[in-house]
């Protein structure tokens, strides 16, 4: 049960935090893996002519260049703060949400089997799933914490708990109409993690659990999904299923990941990297660009600072100054969790192939600007804690 713990003192004092008050231990690993992402980048797509028009360094200048308007992004949502963001919640949901049926309408483009993205000229796209994700959170978290945070209840009723999974599941079923199982994961996630935080009763994720298996079944029962996406789960449960076909990316990317042994075969010196052996290196897989070159101590160090941001964006919502801070840190943390372990793990093989990036690593603007808007929202909790000063 979530208690209030923020004065009106405080929502005064704490009103505009100073940068001083940033956690460098949530920004650091953020940051790094940044970094790191560009480098495989790099070499996931330096001989790749026919991806870069004959530029080696064409992907690698895009994902700086997607990381600085991250960075700008997540500056923008930290100075503004998560409590004036609430009031524009709907707003954004409902900007996602007309995103989600543009890229639906005739202005969307199919990426291996999914209607997900918006052309936008100059080679440029988007995925508004991306921002619905950010949106769900923000506007659960309004749902869910407006009369907890003025001190009338002391965990959300059961109405407001029914209007926020309403909230959630427009979205969810615009984006199965893609169809993108993916992001209906991370989404669902995002609500178990929401819920959770919330100190809703317990009956509700019951029945959110039932409603997932409904569903489940739904997508099965009317076909909506893609015989490309069903061949996946197939290549899923049985490794040996159209190993020269669907089952060909996972294949080569535990090829390239056990090639790397210990200490990885270099940076730019992976075989199967350079030679180009594994298909969407540069967003799906590039996870296996660090076990071949980086080897396992690389790839540890990057599970590593996964696990530090979480630990601090955890500490983080335990603790916020309100139930509104509470919730947007658990759904950020459980979106960053999920959809890290889901991209690690069907480059390993131990998860289905899902079509999702690796948060921060992979190549992509629309999902570099929105995890870098999550971390915004962390620092924005983290910043206007009152004990803030004095946390480590």
């Amino acid at each position: 049960m979530f208690t209030p713990r923020r004065s009106i003192t405080r929502q005064i004092v704490q009103r505009d935090a100073p940068v001083r008050r940033l956690d460098w231990l949530l920004l650091g690993p953020a940051l790094v893996l940044s970094g790191v992402g560009s480098l495989l980048v790099w070499s996931a797509t330096r001989n790749r002519r026919g991806l870069t028009g004959g530029d080696p360094q064409f992907f690698f200048k895009r994902h700086l260049l997607n990381l600085v308007i991250g960075l700008v992004l997540a500056t923008a949502v930290a100075i503004i703060g998560h409590r004036r963001i609430r009031a524009f919640s709907p707003i954004v949901a409902i900007v996602a949400l007309f995103g989600l049926f543009a890229a639906l309408s005739p202005l969307g483009s199919t990426v291996n089997g999914a209607r997900a993205w918006i052309q936008i000229g100059g080679g440029f796209s988007l995925q508004p799933a991306e921002l619905v994700k950010i949106g769900i959170i923000l506007c659960m978290g309004m749902i869910l914490s407006e009369r907890v945070d003025t001190g009338d209840l002391a965990r959300p009723g059961d109405k407001a708990v029914f209007w926020a999974l309403v909230v959630a599941a427009l979205p969810m079923a615009v984006i199965m109409l893609m169809p993108d199982m993916g992001s209906v994961m991370v989404i669902a996630m995002i609500v178990l993690c929401v819920l959770l935080a919330s100190g809703a009763r317990a009956r509700w994720m019951v029945l959110m659990f039932a409603l997932a298996g409904a569903g489940a079944a739904a997508v099965v029962h009317f076909g909506l999904l893609s015989e490309y996406q069903i061949d996946r789960f197939r290549a899923f449960a049985d490794p040996s299923f159209d190993p020269g076909g669907v089952g060909y990316n996972t294949a080569m990317a535990r090829l390239a990941i056990g090639s790397g042994g210990l200490t990885g075969q270099g940076l730019f010196q992976g075989e199967q990297t350079s030679g180009s052996y594994v298909p969407e290196q540069q967003t799906d897989f590039v996870f296996s660009v660090a076990g071949e070159e980086l080897g396992f101590v690389g790839s540890a160090v990057i599970i590593g600072l996964f696990a530090l941001l979480l630990w601090r964006g955890i500490r983080i919502a335990l603790h916020a100054d309100d139930l509104f801070g509470t919730i947007v840190a658990a759904g950020v943390v459980g979106w960053f969790a999920f959809q890290a372990f889901e991209n690690m793990g069907m480059n390993l093989g131990i998860m289905p192939v899902a079509g999702l990036p690796l948060p921060f690593v992979s190549y992509g603007g629309s999902s570099m600007f929105a995890v870098w808007m999550g971390i915004g929202l962390l620092q924005s909790v983290h910043m206007r804690h009152a004990g803030a000063f004095k946390s480590a």
